[in-house]
């Protein structure tokens, strides 16, 4: 049977990728637990995270699902850059 799949959005409306549901649904809970708990975080803070909870239990390449999903997040106004930040920072959105 084949696994269930998900086109994933981008905030520049550039083609998103098909992913694995489970795989999505992994990376979206993770990042917006970190998000939910930290209020705001570096996406450098959220990579490192990600490859330290991660790593272990992820069947895929950690650092390329997290910016896949963090880019759909953002193109479905779940999270949002924080405008003028350096280095980048994200946000739940209001």
């Amino acid at each position: 049977m084949q696994e269930e799949k998900i086109l994933t959005l981008h905030p520049q409306g550039k083609q998103g990728v098909n992913i694995l549901v489970r795989r999505y649904t992994v990376i979206k809970n993770f990042i917006l637990k970190i998000i939910h708990q930290r209020k705001e975080i570096t996406f450098e803070e959220l990579c490192d995270l990600a490859e330290k909870e991660l790593t272990d239990s992820f069947d895929g390449k950690v650092l390329w699902y997290l910016v896949t999903v963090k880019l759909d997040l953002e193109a479905r106004g779940t999270i949002e850059r924080i405008p003028k930040t350096s280095p980048q920072k994200l946000r739940l959105k209001k």
